[in-house]
């Protein structure tokens, strides 16, 4: 998609700019793909847990086949739709024996393709496969990292990992982060980059548009007084003065890698 630019007829205007929706073929969600979306703003019980959240837009989750478990079964592109829940787009499959799903739309798909998700798939865009079966080189996304739970791996606008090579029972993937990883070659993943790649380029223009979102004004803890942050107070501008904290007096970026179960494992080079 396009980015597309206004006239500059109020100041929220001047900079703004929003896709243009050119691929999106249908508005209307899937009825039988729709649940409803609580507004939990950042709050557990009551309790603000997430600053800065708060508002946004009434809308409802679509419900996204992240497994791709209907295998054998060729699927026609009935629509490719805009998905408010995530950046990348999403496309309407109708199966052979009848049965409706979501998924995330790569790249190049167009209303009318037809997919399928087996390990004797052809490497176009769209199709489903285990990373075994691919070749080297191929970009890939909605990749699993435990076969059969359903990929996690490069989900947003524009992502894509690359085959790197492949060693035994291991795939080196090469993550749109720069990170090199081994995964099981029994995985499945969706070949294909994600579409929507003007995504990144797209400019708010205003605060409000962000409130859309649910993103509240976030204020720096050394703007604010010291009866309200840690970090605040001093006479002009001044820096923390310690280790980051929380409003809370926290350590702020404490890790929370749980050492029993370390994945590091399994990467080869770190991201940079």
């Amino acid at each position: 998609m396009q980015l597309k630019k206004y006239k500059p007829t109020t100041p929220g205007q001047r900079f703004k700019s929003s896709l243009d929706f050119s691929e999106i073929s249908k508005t209307r969600p899937e009825k039988s793909l729709i649940t409803s979306l609580s507004r939990k703003s950042g709050r557990s019980n009551g309790k603000v847990t997430q600053r800065g959240r708060g508002g946004r837009h009434k809308r409802n989750m679509r419900l996204v086949d992240f497994k791709r478990d209907k295998r054998e079964i060729e699927a026609k592109v009935a629509a490719v739709e805009y998905d408010p829940n995530r950046t990348a787009n999403i496309a309407l499959l109708h199966y052979l024996d009848g049965e409706k799903r979501y998924i995330l739309a790569p790249e190049g798909l167009k209303v009318q393709d037809t997919i399928i998700a087996a390990e004797s798939a052809d490497v176009k865009a769209g199709n489903s496969m285990p990373l075994a079966k691919m070749p080297i080189g191929t970009i890939v996304h909605n990749v699993e990292l435990i076969p059969g739970a359903g990929g996690i791996l490069a989900r947003s606008a524009g992502t894509g990992a690359v085959i790197a090579a492949k060693e035994g029972d291991w795939i080196h993937l090469k993550l749109p982060s720069k990170e090199i990883r081994k995964v099981n070659k029994n995985c499945y993943a969706t070949i294909g980059q994600l579409g929507n790649l003007s995504w990144k380029s797209m400019t708010l223009g205003k605060a409000g548009r962000s409130r859309y979102f649910g993103k509240k004004p976030h204020v720096r803890g050394v703007a604010q007084d010291p009866g309200s942050h840690p970090h605040g107070g001093g006479e002009g501008k001044s820096g923390t003065g310690m280790n980051p904290k929380t409003p809370t007096g926290k350590p702020a970026f404490k890790k929370t890698r749980n050492k029993k179960k370390p994945s590091t494992k399994f990467i080869l080079q770190r991201r940079k």
